[in-house]
């Protein structure tokens, strides 16, 4: 009989995180309460006349956006939000008490579209804190009381209360990073997030090994600015091909792109070229933002080759890569050097015009 291996015990099993980044929900606010329909009777009182009191107020759909969130794995289980109902008025002209608000927690960068066509924008979640009331829970009915009259003098009518507003709505998360780390597969991403933060992303030797958006804090010099890795991109990725360009979303709030080019491959000129036609093919102001360009494993190919790939990207039009070696951490500390003075840039930039760049329009399909 083989031994039986000893049980971890249950503090050291850490589940795994699932990431997604767009799901599907039904929400309702509460219905008002009815109102009461009642009449004062006390002894040695006569015609004490009508007291039924007003229904409560439904519960409002509140959305929250909470730092320490960065999927919406939550509502792939949970998809039906609804707030309480009004609770019923009573004798003694006694108001029914409000139905509690329902308070959705998404992460920050999180939006709300509508179920419809055009998937229309209705809410966007930027900071930690941001609270929206989404939708009004309905009003209370009115109780009999209410409705008397110089010629109405015991009414036995109520208000039965207004219904709550219901609808289905898309979540759609994109995460808030400061620089955006964009490449073909294999062009060493993922080890470079390991190499310049406290990632452990998956490294392998074949393509596609990251299939989610990886977050990194990079804490360089004194300053600190998070570093956000996407799946990588292939020829065609606009139009569906590979991965396809879903995950373009996460890097649109960038404020600065890192374009990393493999160069041991057969063409890294043309690599860089195909990853340039995506970004400006899936729009949104992609092909726009400040951009760095640094060729990888440079390590494996000396510093005269590499020199002289250097020198062709600039002869086709690139700016001046950066020569790094993700796997060894050679020529990262010049290219993070670089990215310091853009953000701050591209920070002052965006506050000085204050206009929003345009947004793809977006289907969750």
């Amino acid at each position: 009989m083989a031994p039986r291996l000893p049980l971890c015990p249950q503090s050291a099993y850490v589940p795994a995180m699932h990431f997604l980044d767009q799901a599907k929900i039904f929400i309702r606010s509460g219905a008002g309460g009815p109102g009461a329909v009642s009449f004062r009777r006390e002894k040695f009182i006569q015609f004490g006349g009508p007291d039924g009191g007003n229904g409560g107020k439904g519960g409002d759909i509140i959305f929250e956006a909470v730092p320490g969130l960065n999927t919406l794995i939550d509502f792939r289980y949970t998809q039906h939000f609804k707030a309480q109902r009004g609770i019923p008025g009573a004798g003694a002209n006694r108001i029914g008490a409000g139905g509690a608000d329902l308070v959705i927690k998404v992460p920050v960068g999180t939006q709300i579209l509508a179920d419809d066509e055009e998937r229309t924008l209705l809410a966007d979640f930027t900071k930690a804190g941001e609270r929206r009331v989404f939708l009004r829970g309905g009003d209370g009915g009115r109780g009999n009381a209410s409705y008397k009259s110089s010629t109405n003098r015991a009414p036995r009518q109520h208000g039965t209360g207004w219904p709550g507003d219901e609808m289905w709505v898309w979540l759609r998360l994109k995460l808030l990073a400061d620089v955006g780390l964009v490449g073909m597969p294999n062009a060493g991403k993922s080890t470079f997030i390991n190499q310049v933060t406290n990632t452990k992303a998956k490294v392998g030797d074949y393509p596609f090994t990251t299939t989610q958006p990886q977050l990194g804090v990079v804490l360089y010099k004194g300053r600190e600015f998070v570093l956000a890795d996407i799946p990588g991109l292939i020829e065609g990725a606009a139009d569906g091909a590979g991965i396809g360009d879903r995950f373009l979303g996460h890097i649109e709030r960038c404020r600065v792109l890192i374009h990393l080019v493999d160069a041991t491959g057969d063409d890294p000129i043309e690599a860089w070229r195909i990853v340039q036609d995506e970004l400006a093919a899936y729009g949104a102001g992609l092909d726009s933002k400040q951009q760095l360009l640094a060729l990888n494993k440079g390590d494996l190919l000396g510093p005269e080759l590499m020199a002289d790939i250097a020198a062709q990207f600039e002869a086709a039009g690139a700016s001046t890569p950066f020569i790094v070696s993700a796997a060894t951490g050679e020529g990262t500390e010049a290219l993070l050097d670089a990215v310091l003075p853009l953000l701050g840039a591209a920070q002052d930039t965006a506050g000085d015009t204050g206009e929003a760049v345009p947004e793809k329009p977006w289907s969750p399909i």
